[in-house]
């Protein structure tokens, strides 16, 4: 009964032996070296996750274009050229950018619209100016700024650092204001009314940001 016994143990510790895989033994003097590593390769992989990807920004070469006055009735004449982001088209653009910082800057948007009548049925396209684009050299985003009673037709505009002044015009075209806005900030810094939009109609205003530098409204 005894070598029964003893044979059953015998085949039970030869599985148990099949079965389990011999273990790595750490001498325990390497344990802290072993988790200086491991924690420094989790930082350094973390560090490297958070390092963003360097984007390339550049404009293409400069077209001609047309495009329409306040009444449609005369096309001016209108230098376009594209905005790249890591050599994809973003947006196009129109005039000279400004420098904010070393990683900001604006330039001015320009587009197409489709202008065929609706019995027409190829389309007509027909360049317009836009508003302002905020353009961050780092990430990549292009992005619209937000100016309040800011006119593609009407606007001029005059930027100094992070500053631009400008005459906005009311939704309902009866209102002229003289704006100064900060990128960033939702609500201008200054806004005055200065009369109504048309000419000599109104005595003419400006909007300084520093000496020798002023918008006209008028």
């Amino acid at each position: 009964m005894q070598t029964v016994i003893m044979l059953r143990k015998s085949v039970m510790l030869r599985k148990s032996l099949m079965l389990h895989k011999p273990s790595i033994i750490i001498p325990r003097r390497l344990l802290p070296l072993l988790f200086a590593i491991s924690f420094m390769l989790w930082i350094g992989g973390g560090v490297c996750a958070a390092i963003p990807k360097p984007h390339v920004v550049t404009f293409g070469k400069w077209i001609s274009a047309k495009w329409p006055n306040a009444t449609g009735e005369k096309m001016l004449d209108l230098k376009v050229r594209p905005l790249l982001v890591d050599t994809r088209l973003k947006e196009y653009t129109t005039g000279s950018p400004h420098e904010l910082t070393d990683r900001l800057f604006v330039v001015r948007r320009a587009f197409r619209v489709n202008d065929a009548l609706p019995n027409e049925n190829a389309a007509r396209w027909q360049w317009q100016r836009g508003g302002w684009l905020l353009v961050d050299r780092l990430t990549g985003r292009v992005s619209q700024l937000n100016l309040a009673e800011f006119d593609p037709f009407y606007s001029t505009t005059s930027w100094y650092r992070d500053y631009v002044a400008y005459c906005g015009v009311s939704e309902d075209g009866k209102k002229l204001f003289a704006i100064v806005a900060q990128v960033g900030r939702h609500k201008p810094v200054l806004k005055k009314e200065v009369g109504e939009p048309g000419g000599m109609r109104i005595p003419i205003r400006s909007v300084r940001l520093r000496p020798g530098s002023a918008v006209r409204c008028g």
